[in-house]
């Protein structure tokens, strides 16, 4: 399976009153062709702020360092991916090429459509604009007809009619619907998804997701998707990465992460998760840590059941974790 995303030492830094943060600490991981990654991690453990960097799309006054190659092949020797598997390093690209790339290449279904999304520009005209980007010669019918094609492919109902419409005028299901297809228009390689199920009742999260699949899947999509809820991750990912504090505590195939856990944070993360079976949801004790006071060694020792004084003593690296897949592993000293 060729490589379409390889992230190294992805770290960004933040400033502040307190001084300099680091949401996403030396963060180093693969995406395949048609494949799925699902990113995991409460609430402040850098997942958005991840996704943001992978897109040039940082706050004002954050610094990136680290390597994020984008590999994609050529589309007829033009454009700024020509020649075969070219490579683009995402981190150092002046941003004319990241211009160039975002929507083309790499593009991103943001957490939230009514901020995302244009509120004084029909739906339509808003997807047909992600097309004129890129390939400002193409005739307007011929704008038009991709435009709807996107709107098709996102299995939105009355795509004549729905194209016409403002973002209020949709419902929150359509509205992801509608970001969905303005993210494909440009017919990008590289999707990342930032919570797209978030605040949706469960029967249009299952659509959701399941659209996400077939999209995946007929088009060979790699998708990395970020979810703080580890059920939607059983459903569609192909190996999870939890993060927790700006680094990558456990990663490897998704039905061994979640059947075998190997850090006490994925422990604690699936003890929380609501099931039928149980009556009481067993939460993780204490917070996630302020990024500008960070304990010296795990991050997690703090609200750590197993802790030892070792746990203290630096920070732990990724290690194999012992488990059937050579590709399991954990932030943790006790994961052997």
């Amino acid at each position: 399976m060729a490589t379409r995303l390889e992230v190294r030492g992805l770290t960004v830094e933040l400033p502040t009153r307190a001084g300099w943060i680091k949401p996403v600490n030396d963060l180093s991981f693969a995406l395949g062709e048609g494949e799925t990654l699902g990113i995991v991690g409460e609430s402040g453990s850098g997942k958005t702020m991840l996704a943001l960097a992978l897109m040039g799309l940082e706050p004002p006054g954050a610094q990136r360092s680290g390597e994020a190659w984008l590999r994609v092949h050529s589309r007829n020797g033009e454009g700024p991916t020509a020649g075969a598997a070219a490579g683009t390093n995402l981190i150092t690209a002046a941003d004319a090429q990241m211009r160039a790339l975002r929507g083309r290449e790499i593009a991103m279904i943001f957490q939230e459509p009514m901020t995302a999304l244009n509120p004084v520009m029909r739906v339509g005209a808003q997807i047909e604009e992600a097309i004129r980007v890129h390939e400002p010669r193409l005739a307007r019918g011929e704008i038009q007809r991709r435009a709807m094609e996107a709107i098709e492919r996102a299995v939105i109902p009355e795509p004549e009619r729905r194209a016409r419409q403002y973002p209020h005028q949709l419902s929150g299901g359509l509205r992801q619907r509608a970001m969905i297809a303005m993210a494909l228009a440009g017919g990008p390689r590289v999707l990342i998804a930032d919570e797209p199920t978030t605040a949706l009742d469960v029967t249009v999260q299952k659509q959701i997701l399941e659209l996400l699949e077939t999209l995946r899947r007929e088009l060979r999509l790699s998708l990395l998707f970020i979810t703080h809820d580890l059920g939607v991750v059983a459903q569609i990912a192909d190996r999870v990465a939890v993060m927790y504090a700006g680094r990558i505590v456990e990663e490897g195939p998704a039905g061994e992460v979640l059947r075998q856990p190997r850090h006490p944070y994925t422990e604690g993360l699936l003890r929380a998760a609501p099931r039928l079976e149980r009556e009481k949801l067993a939460s993780i004790p204490g917070a996630v840590p302020s990024l500008d006071a960070l304990p010296p060694g795990c991050a997690f020792a703090p609200r750590c059941e197993r802790r030892v004084p070792e746990c203290d003593a630096r920070v732990p690296e990724l290690i194999h974790a012992g488990g059937a897949a050579e590709n399991h592993r954990a932030r943790c000293i006790l994961a052997r």
